[in-house]
């Protein structure tokens, strides 16, 4: 049966859209440490009529399914197994339409963040999610895991980005709803469905996005910070005093900023001997007006002994050196073995749960090391935790994630569930919510063929 399947799912899509034996085991499946590729195949459609076929085929052949796209999930997304075929996307690298009247840009699922963040600005329009994998992460692993990034503060998530979306279906039914408008209110929203379903429910081939008018100018700013009840009192002084204007407020804690600016490629902006950093970013109608806008509220905040020291950076140069200090994520691979939480809780209680987790992780493993850092104004916390073996990782795992539940907060804030979390998902949702999308599920794809084994087993 497999061999005839592969041939006749090489009939829908060619010779250059499928691979087979070491063209398969040689690709990983995800990013930090993801395994090897297991899949029977990988199936790369050129277009959505192609991939309705291919998903037809595989649901009269009962043949599970796992999407792919650019390969930088970090909870195991995309993980295979011998019995799946792999669909990638990476074919489907078109950006159909930029329509500058209605402010939208129309994709295909496998065009990378940076490409779509380049052809806006080549319309003098501006796509405002923004991550450190913008070059190769895809604009629909975007949308099936609702990423967040540097700038939810003022934009929010993707989902808030997306206006329409079309989807193919576990069997082949092809749903598109490739709206412009932003209102429209007609019924269930089903792109919400599939946006944050992370290729269970379907899988994306198109978008419809929405572009922001382009800023004509940035501000940015490294200040240091004593004290953690100082970082929210900084925070809300930065929303009211740039009215509206702020785009970014990443926090790095002592233990991320010394530990990257400590490798040659990086010159410390700001001395190594504060508890806190934090990166301001505004945004509005000149570089002139922002720049003076940002420097009068750190004037503000140093008379407020809100922050004890600052760089208000002059150049775009500059700027994108402090941002490469918060991006620089393979430098906390000098930890090795590292494992990576993304978590999220409000903020009052965020300093009592790292203190008390530090405490945990040091006592059970003395020569661990916990490295945090992230985007403080939406309570988004990445917690690294290195020199802990992975074969310990299911009792650390429970270790980082037991406190949240007690203090509202959430196992994952932006990088979704997939493998790796599944066991844990208990403690953010209920159990009517986990029979509510397992209900969902069914209705949709109800021979689980779609990313089988991701969020929860059926």
């Amino acid at each position: 049966m497999t061999t005839q399947l592969i041939e006749s799912l090489t009939e829908i899509v060619g010779s250059k859209g499928i691979l087979t034996g070491e063209d398969v085991s040689q690709r990983p499946d995800g990013w930090m440490n993801a395994p090897q590729c297991k899949a029977k195949a990988i199936i790369r459609p050129a277009n959505t009529d192609e991939l309705s076929a291919v998903m037809k085929l595989c649901h009269q052949n009962d043949q599970t399914v796992t999407t792919h796209g650019g390969m930088t999930g970090l909870v195991g997304g995309a993980i295979t197994s011998e019995e799946d075929i792999v669909v990638s996307l990476e074919r489907m690298r078109n950006i159909v339409e930029i329509d500058t009247q209605n402010r939208t840009l129309t994709t295909e699922a496998g065009v990378t963040l940076q490409s779509i963040q380049e052809a806006a600005e080549a319309d003098d329009l501006f796509y405002p999610v923004d991550l450190g994998a913008r070059g190769s992460a895809t604009i629909g692993g975007n949308i099936v895991t609702n990423a967040g990034g540097n700038r939810v503060l003022r934009y929010g998530m993707t989902r808030d980005s997306v206006l329409g979306l079309e989807a193919v279906l576990a069997d082949g039914t092809v749903i598109s709803s490739m709206s412009k408008v932003i209102k429209n209110n007609t019924g269930y929203d089903l792109r919400q469905l599939f946006i944050g379903s992370e290729g269970t429910l379907g899988i994306v081939t198109r978008a419809v996005l929405r572009l922001r008018p382009k800023p004509r100018g940035e501000a940015t700013a490294l200040v240091a910070v004593e004290r953690f009840s100082d970082l929210s009192k900084l925070l809300s002084l930065a929303e009211g005093g740039l009215s509206g204007g702020l785009s970014s407020f990443e926090v790095m804690w002592n233990d991320f900023y010394s530990l990257v600016t400590s490798f040659e490629r990086h010159k410390a902006p700001l001395d190594a001997n504060s508890p806190f950093y934090v990166i301001l970013e505004t945004q509005g109608k000149s570089d002139e007006a922002e720049q003076a806008r940002l420097e009068e509220l750190l004037g503000e905040a140093l008379e407020q002994e809100l922050i004890s020291d600052a760089i208000l950076t002059q150049s775009v140069s500059e700027r994108d050196k402090i941002w490469a200090i918060r991006d620089d994520i393979e430098a906390l691979f000098s930890l090795s073995p590292i494992h990576g939480f993304d978590i999220s809780l409000p903020i009052p209680a965020m300093e009592g749960y790292l203190e008390n987790l530090r405490t945990d992780l040091l006592a059970r493993w003395p020569e661990s090391r916990m490295i945090v850092f992230g985007h403080l104004g939406d309570g988004n916390l990445h917690v690294i935790i290195g020199k802990v073996s992975y074969d310990e990782k299911h009792e650390l795992d429970e270790t980082v994630y037991r406190g949240l539940a007690p203090l509202g907060g959430s196992i994952s804030a932006e990088h979704c569930i997939g493998h790796e979390k599944k066991p844990y998902l208990h403690h953010s949702r209920s159990e009517a919510e986990l029979a509510l999308m397992r209900t969902i599920k069914q209705a949709l794809d109800p021979k689980n063929l779609l990313n089988r084994g991701k969020i929860f087993d059926c």
